[in-house]
């Protein structure tokens, strides 16, 4: 391996750059050689250079700095200038590491670690920021005439506690409230709060850890001493059982030893709650990255960790990628959860990128979940958590029997409900299917409306008045009438949260004092996830309801009932990994329930003595696992053996069949079996 050290030009010898041109195509791979500009004295590896590239000037990341070229002298450009940014050398490594690994190319690994606004060579710019004034939080309470726009826009700032991004909110709303005094504005460069939603509760000081959570946190303390590269950790604990406090006391050694930290959740949503947890221990040296910000914000976060002003880094899966030095720990809470893949190109797993950030920089590994995947069990050095914090009990888990039934909720869950109604409490309700109904078909001809795109069947969403393919995003209008037949009777089939959240509200008399929320992929935006979550948190009684989002790694303490529907639906999918699937959805979703007392979850299934579902409701994961690796190893699958699925696409049946035989007769890998094509 090249060494990649952050090395810079010495004036003695020539300044060569080996740069990597950021472009797209997959055609053009490798290195080309620029000398660097007068001015670029100070470039190393990651600087970004402006470069003249098949006639036209693109951005490339230094890779490597030579003495000479193999190219003559005549044909050796010189880069038109550096650009303020730069990525840190040891990122430049994991690019080309990442694309090696997924099958892409340098340019587009690079670019998926560069900030906003990198490629346009633009400088650190003044921002608009706003601030709610003494008379502006008044105005909340004391009557004064303003419009719902205006009033989400000032609880928002006031929410905020701190200078908000204009753009954010409206700059041209925003100026109006200035002229009434209610709002001030100003440009800064410095640091952007990112607006916090709290949906927890925050312990500013470490409270007593229990002695499996002082054993744990005492193996991995013993490994960021060693400072070598060790063996990543599992930290298998029940839900409830405190993993995070282990998280936040290992990040705290880190920064106190003068490293620093990354702390990835699976899900945008979850970021505000793991963020003000980390905060409120670690103070300012905690920066936050994820898509869900504005540019500004994400640029002045990534600015932050590549100048050592934040040493902590708390986001989802981008935030693998954090420009941070000397690397000490990496925590990957939830590890199970599938969102840690990329489905763009790249299609990295984050997961096994963290894995070699830590062997690269010899830092702490920790893959933490009540339901581990089966190749963490295998691999990974175990740290169990076997009992909640406190002593308090996992709840107690009822299989409901839905065979013969025709209504989506048993009638023990409609009672059960509507006893946290009448008590005032709090409950979960997970379907993992969102819309209104799974189908629509023809009651003349039996027509069901198909994606066009993937043949898969078309879901309706009532409310937006539109069939949906959730695959590729395909959208039609609900139709009135079978094309084929002309029949008018369309009918719905099944049901999806949508729905379910409609016929609860109905069912529950939902109101100000029991609110009825729905969390899915439907909401209009990824913070207003978080807000949903900040909402049933400070309620004092209500129902979310929801797809698998419900069930990650949520803290609430006052939730008394959970309830699971569909539980088998999951066994249902063509996919090795179904029974791993529908065992984590059921455990998760237990664990939301009992946590600040006693609590009860119902699982409803056709399939009540499926081993997933009755091992979930058992709380055995230990039995799961050890069940579900024996099952992997007689049939070759991961850890024992490497998946590798190639899809081909074409406009034309006959054309994609005749390439896939084509690619299959090229394809004879030594000790490897080959299956297909299969259309």
């Amino acid at each position: 391996m090249k060494d990649r050290t952050d090395s810079r030009i010495d004036p003695a010898r020539p300044s060569i750059a080996k740069v990597i041109p950021l472009t797209t195509t997959r055609a053009i791979r490798g290195e080309f050689d620029y000398r660097l500009p007068e001015e670029g004295a100070d470039a190393g590896i990651g600087s970004l250079l402006q470069v003249r590239f098949g006639g036209r000037a693109i951005v490339g990341v230094v890779a490597e700095l030579a003495a000479r070229s193999d190219l003559p002298e005549e044909r050796l450009a010189t880069a038109e200038r550096v650009l303020p940014v730069r990525l840190p050398a040891d990122l430049v490594e994991l690019g080309q590491w990442l694309a090696s690994e997924y099958c892409s190319t340098p340019a587009r690994a690079l670019q998926l670690m560069l900030p906003p606004g990198a490629l346009s060579g633009a400088a650190e710019r003044q921002l608009l920021v706003a601030a709610v004034t003494d008379a502006g939080r008044a105005s909340l309470g004391d009557g004064t005439a303003l419009s719902a726009t205006q009033r989400a826009a000032l609880e928002r700032l006031a929410r905020a506690d701190g200078e908000l991004l204009a753009a954010e909110l409206g700059s041209e709303l925003l100026r109006r409230l200035e002229r009434r005094g209610l709002v001030s504005m100003r440009r800064t460069t410095r640091r952007l709060r990112v607006d916090r939603h709290a949906v927890s509760s925050v312990a500013a000081h470490a409270p007593a850890l229990t002695a499996e959570q002082r054993a744990a946190l005492g193996s991995v303390l013993a490994s960021l001493a060693r400072g070598a590269r060790v063996a990543p950790f599992l930290l298998h604990g029940v839900t409830g059982s405190g993993k995070t406090e282990v998280y936040l006391a290992a990040a705290e050694a880190a920064t106190q030893g003068g490293r620093s930290a990354i702390i990835l959740v699976p899900e945008i949503a979850l970021t505000p709650q793991a963020l003000a947890r980390f905060e409120a221990r670690l103070g300012e040296v905690v920066a936050v990255l994820h898509s869900g910000l504005s540019d500004g914000q994400r640029r002045a976060e990534w600015l932050r960790l590549a100048r050592g002003e934040a040493r902590v880094c708390v986001g989802a899966r981008s935030a693998v990628f954090a420009p941070l030095a000397n690397l000490g720990l990496i925590v990957v809470d939830e590890e199970h959860e599938s969102s840690y893949k990329h489905e763009g190109d790249p299609r990295y797993d984050a997961r096994e990128v963290a894995e070699r950030r830590a062997h690269v920089h010899g830092a702490v590994l920790i893959a933490g979940s009540a339901t581990p995947r089966p190749e963490s069990f295998a691999r990974y050095a175990r740290l169990p958590l076997r009992r909640r914090v406190d002593g308090r009990p996992l709840p107690a888990v009822e299989i409901l029997d839905m065979r013969g039934s025709h209504h989506p909720l048993h009638a023990r869950t409609r009672l059960a409900l509507a006893d946290v109604r009448r008590a005032g409490g709090k409950a979960i309700v997970l379907l993992n299917r969102r819309g209104w109904s799974n189908f629509l078909s023809c009651g003349e001809c039996g027509r069901v409306w198909m994606c066009p795109n993937c043949e898969v069947a078309l879901v309706l969403h009532r409310a937006g008045g539109f069939v949906a393919c959730h695959h590729c995003g395909h959208r039609s209008r609900i139709p009135g009438r079978c094309p084929d037949c002309g029949s008018v009777a369309v009918a719905r089939h099944g049901v999806g949260t949508e729905r379910l959240e409609h016929e609860l509200r109905a069912a529950l008399g939902a109101d100000a004092s029991f609110p009825v929320l729905r969390l899915d992929a439907d909401a209009p935006g990824i913070m207003a996830r978080a807000r949903t979550l900040e909402r049933f948190a400070a309620a004092p009684a209500g129902l979310l309801v929801g797809t698998q989002m419900v069930a990650k790694g949520h803290d609430f303490a006052d939730v008394a009932l959970g309830v699971v529907l569909d539980a088998d639906g999951t066994l249902r999918f063509p996919d090795f990994r179904a029974e791993e699937r529908t065992f984590a959805l059921v455990t998760q979703l237990a664990g939301r329930a009992g946590r600040g007392g006693s609590g009860h979850v119902l699982v409803q299934t056709m399939a009540p003595t499926a081993r997933a579902i009755v091992l979930a409701a058992e709380h055995d994961s230990e039995r799961f696992l050890a069940g579900e690796l024996e099952r992997r190893r007689a049939l070759g699958y991961p850890p024992f053996r490497t998946l590798i699925r190639i899809v081909c696409g074409a406009v034309e049946a006959d054309a994609v069949a005749a390439a896939a035989a084509a690619l299959r007769e090229r394809l004879d890998p030594p000790g490897a079996t080959v299956l297909g094509p299969a259309p």
